[in-house]
């Protein structure tokens, strides 16, 4: 699992049906300890309804596709958490 922030949306008209219906976000993984970009942005199917701005959590492969109802549908992340809130334990970094 990884925290990512909502940067956009993406929208296909045509697309493979199994994503009938899904929406779609462009989120930036980012470093959880001081919230720097974490490598470069993905797309991320969005089943809790977040939106730009947002910090989430993002889960990939089989546990993306699971979390999206479907293991045959062809996601690689899905956006599975909003972040209300983190903390960290200076003392132990």
């Amino acid at each position: 699992m990884r925290v990512a922030k909502v940067i956009g949306n993406i929208w296909a008209t045509r697309k493979e049906e199994k994503l009938a219906g899904l929406k779609l976000l462009i989120v930036q993984p980012i470093n959880i300890i001081d919230g720097t970009k974490d490598k470069t942005p993905i797309v991320a199917c969005d089943i809790i309804g977040a939106g730009v701005g947002e910090t989430v959590l993002v889960v990939s492969g089989s546990s993306a596709r699971g979390a999206a109802g479907d293991m045959g549908i062809p996601v690689d992340a899905t956006v599975v958490g909003i972040v209300d809130d983190q903390e960290i334990a200076a003392d132990l970094l």
